[in-house]
């Protein structure tokens, strides 16, 4: 009987054994067959996570290679959720640590992801303190972050890049593709207790980004933003700009914005600010394109320097308008009618010109089209073809009404004189380089066209000169060099379409030095007040600039001779 129960008892406990093999068997086939993927994926997600890895954003240089935006080391806080027992208490810490807001630290830390952000680019003595608190499920991940070492120093033109190191304006985001680099990734591993153990194999290394070489020259830069600065607060101004060109290969050496802002605070700056006004905003130049009209009829042959015009006492009919002189002219040379800016004189040139002769030579000198300099936002600003002139515009498109330019193509316009009558196309990015500072991309001097002859070019100069020493731009004067230039007064238009008699854009362009001309030089002021002429407003401020930039690049050449001289020694 004994037997009998035993025999039946490890029956019953047979049967169970083998139905619980067979049970094991066939959850073991199903998740062989079935669900071998979902639990290779839980238990990766469980033993890795990955984490992409931030490229190196390219410097911006200037043409020396002196840094103008930069990156610092910088640390990033991220959050393992399932690493963390106290929720409420990480985000009550890291707020009395980083100052973050306790909802926004606990819903991240809610989510059900091995990864989160809590803060991005800390700087060193941040990531301490909080590294000294060891919180559990809290790590640190090296990264970047843009820095520009002179704040303000040609912000507008350089712009800045956000917190993931895209730029947002400016070169930042004209050469993003260039600048940002590639992404890389990797994958952490964990233990059974989620601790970090290593670094995997599985590895895509970032690809840093390449620099830029500008043209611009930090020095220059500086003296140009130094002297528009006191103008600028001087005369209470709404704005103003400055652009430093070298006259043989068209390089901008300086380009000046104001107002401008600090590129490490930016959002605490006007958004209208940002803007790159010597190529976005264009406006009637006034005087200044006086230079298109005498060019045009000297190249034409229709006037010598010496030729006599009068100037019917400042006062003159063209149409229905009556043009007006600043002071009442009777016989002038042609000469003279530039250099003391008669308005009556330069139409009655015009007139001789005809329409046609002088939209071609505004054309010729790069109004009405943008410059290509490599620069967001440019503008065409305004030409009108002469199909649409009206019976006064010859009386006004010749002195800088119903015309639209922008100060950089003033810039190009007299650097086309200066360079004995060829337009070199303005352009501010030399080259694109990589670590080891091989060219990826060069861009370089770039002949567009001949504008006048050589010897009009010659003449022009004379002219200008002329405009300095004894004309209406004798506030230029220097006791060191000889400049040429012209002034320029221009009525701003008020939003009912007539011209303003408070409010006026004060211009001076030229170049330096009249004999062997290596700069040209445009300063442009808005709405300046309570003086606005250009020769009492501007013209100072040309003299000031090219002196200081003419003597830096005497002595940069000096120094350049000098260190010649000892390599040649050794």
């Amino acid at each position: 009987m004994f037997l009998k129960i035993k025999s039946s008892r490890f029956a019953v406990v047979l049967v169970l054994f083998l139905g619980l093999l067979v049970l094991f068997l066939i959850q073991l086939v199903s998740f062989r067959l079935f669900r071998s993927s979902f639990l290779q994926k839980l238990a990766a997600k469980q033993h890795t996570y990955y984490i992409e890895l931030e490229p190196k954003r390219g410097a911006i240089l200037d043409r020396h290679m002196r840094p103008m935006a930069v990156n610092v080391a910088t640390f990033s806080l991220y959050g393992v959720p399932p690493q963390i027992k106290d929720v409420a208490a990480v985000a009550r810490q890291l707020r009395e640590l980083l100052g973050l807001d306790e909802s926004f630290v606990r819903e991240r830390l809610s989510r059900p992801k091995q990864f989160v952000w809590l803060a991005r680019k800390l700087d060193w003595a941040v990531m301490e303190k909080v590294r000294a608190q060891d919180l559990d499920g809290l790590y640190f991940i090296k990264e970047s972050r843009r820095s520009y070492p002179h704040s303000r120093l040609a912000s507008p033109l350089i712009g800045f890049a956000g917190l993931d190191n895209t730029g947002l304006d400016g070169l930042e985001l004209r050469f993003d593709s260039y600048l940002k680099g590639t992404p890389g990734w990797t994958f952490v591993l964990r233990d059974a207790r989620q601790n970090d153990l290593a670094i995997s194999d599985s590895l895509q290394p970032p690809v840093d980004g390449y620099s830029l070489v500008l043209t611009i020259d930090e020095v220059v830069q500086y003296i140009a933003e130094r002297e528009v600065d006191k103008v600028f607060q001087k005369y209470r101004a709404k704005g103003a700009m400055a652009v430093v060109l070298d006259v043989r290969t068209g390089e901008i050496l300086a380009l000046v914005n104001r107002p401008d802002y600090d590129l490490n605070k930016p959002s605490q700056e006007p958004i209208d600010s940002r803007r790159n006004r010597v190529v976005t905003d264009y406006f009637e130049p006034g005087s200044v394109f006086k230079i298109v009209t005498a060019s045009a009829a000297l190249e034409e042959g229709k006037f010598s320097l010496e030729d006599k015009i009068f100037c019917e006492n400042g006062e003159y009919r063209v149409a229905n308008h009556t043009l007006h002189d600043v002071h009442p002219y009777g016989s002038l040379s042609f000469l003279e009618v530039i250099s003391q800016s008669s308005n009556i004189g330069t139409t009655k040139i015009a007139q001789k010109l005809g329409p046609a002769t002088v939209y071609k030579y505004a054309k010729n000198f790069g109004f009405g089209a943008v410059t290509n300099a490599g620069m967001a936002g440019e503008v065409p600003g305004v030409v009108k073809p002469v199909s649409v002139w009206s019976k006064t515009s010859i009386g006004a498109i010749p002195i800088g009404q119903e015309v639209c330019v922008t100060a950089l193509q003033l810039a190009g316009a007299i650097s086309a004189l200066a360079n004995d009558g060829v337009y070199m196309r303005p352009f501010v990015v030399r080259a694109v380089i990589d670590k080891q500072g091989e060219i990826i991309k060069e861009y370089g001097p770039e002949e567009v066209r001949r504008v006048v002859s050589a010897q009009t070019a010659a003449a022009m100069k004379g002219i200008l000169a002329a405009a300095v020493e004894t004309g209406t731009g004798k506030m230029a004067r220097s006791k060191f060099y000889r400049f040429g230039g012209k002034t320029g007064t221009a009525q701003k238009v008020e939003a009912n379409g007539t011209y303003s008699h408070s409010k006026f854009m004060a211009s001076f362009i030229g170049f330096a030095p009249v004999e062997n001309p290596e700069i040209a030089i445009v300063v442009i002021v808005d709405e300046p007040r309570p003086y606005y002429y250009g020769g009492v407003v501007s013209a100072p401020a040309f003299k000031a600039i090219a002196e200081d930039v003419l003597k830096y690049r005497q002595m940069a050449r000096e120094n350049e001779t000098i260190y010649s001289a000892k390599a040649d020694g050794y």
